[in-house]
């Protein structure tokens, strides 16, 4: 079930500020609690200029209700501003990747990871506690069976378009994951924010490495699919739902730009 609108502890995190020193404290003990020995889990977070948002993407991260051991990476993609110093004084290894663009960024996360399992994340999203523990789980449990975890999310308006709107929006955008899980291709479903899969089989399938013209995210399911590292398994419970700001939609010309993209996608 969707919220119409944010939950508290979703907006707990969002509403950090970076210049809240004692905040940044917290959030250290509570990633250093995390890892308890070698990692497990590696979570990777490609960075370029988002000052205004690591933080509360650590804070949310940092709040994980979860047994495994677990490393937050940040890759610092060149970034002009904090960026890094903050997400080194919050707690995470941050390593800096020179050469521009979010597949470089990925593949030195996933270069630089230790853990069995890797999971994708962004620097404008607020993750929920179980959310590690539910991507993660499938994996675990279905060694031949499950190559690449995926996920659910909702929007945090930071444009005019306001959270009612979305609640509708994010249901049309089910209904289009639907067809092309039943019908297309289910690989175009998967983001780089919100899919996990085995590091290993990961470098296995030359890591991110993509055609031009084809995203990181679902070329990566798709490798590792038809490498026969299992199906691509879409997470659907409520409490592994991932907040991610609309910042894209906007870069993209807005709602109704959005709007026509995916009705064309059905048509077409």
């Amino acid at each position: 079930m969707r919220s119409v609108s944010i939950p508290a502890h979703i907006l707990r995190h969002w509403q950090l500020k970076p210049t809240d020193s004692s905040s940044i404290d917290d959030v250290r003990t509570r990633i250093e609690a995390l890892l308890k020995g070698e990692p497990e889990v590696s979570v990777v977070i490609p960075a370029y200029n988002e000052e205004e948002s690591i933080l509360q993407t650590l804070s949310s991260l940092s709040d994980s209700t979860t047994l495994r051991s677990v490393e937050i990476i940040v890759v610092d993609n060149n970034s002009k501003d904090a960026t890094a110093g903050l997400a080194t004084a919050a707690g995470a290894k941050c390593v800096r990747e020179t050469t521009q663009g979010i597949t470089p960024a990925r593949n030195r996360g996933l270069r630089e990871a230790k853990g069995k399992y890797i999971l994708n994340a962004d620097a404008d999203s607020i993750y929920p506690p179980y959310w590690i523990d539910e991507m993660v789980k499938p994996l675990a449990a279905n060694d031949n069976k499950v190559a690449l975890t995926y996920g659910r999310f909702s929007f945090i308006p930071v444009g005019k378009t306001g959270r009612g709107t979305y609640f509708f929006y994010e249901y049309m955008a089910e209904f289009t994951r639907w067809i092309n899980k039943t019908f297309r291709e289910e690989a175009v479903n998967v983001y780089g924010f919100n899919s996990g899969f085995r590091r290993l089989q990961g470098l296995d399938v030359d890591s991110f490495n993509h055609p031009a013209g084809t995203n990181e995210d679902g070329w990566m399911a798709l490798k590792l699919r038809n490498k026969g590292f299992g199906k691509l398994y879409c997470v659907t419970k409520s409490k592994a739902l991932v907040w991610t700001t609309d910042r894209r939609l906007q870069i993209d010309g807005g709602f109704w730009a959005a709007i026509k993209k995916r009705l064309k996608r059905m048509i077409g």
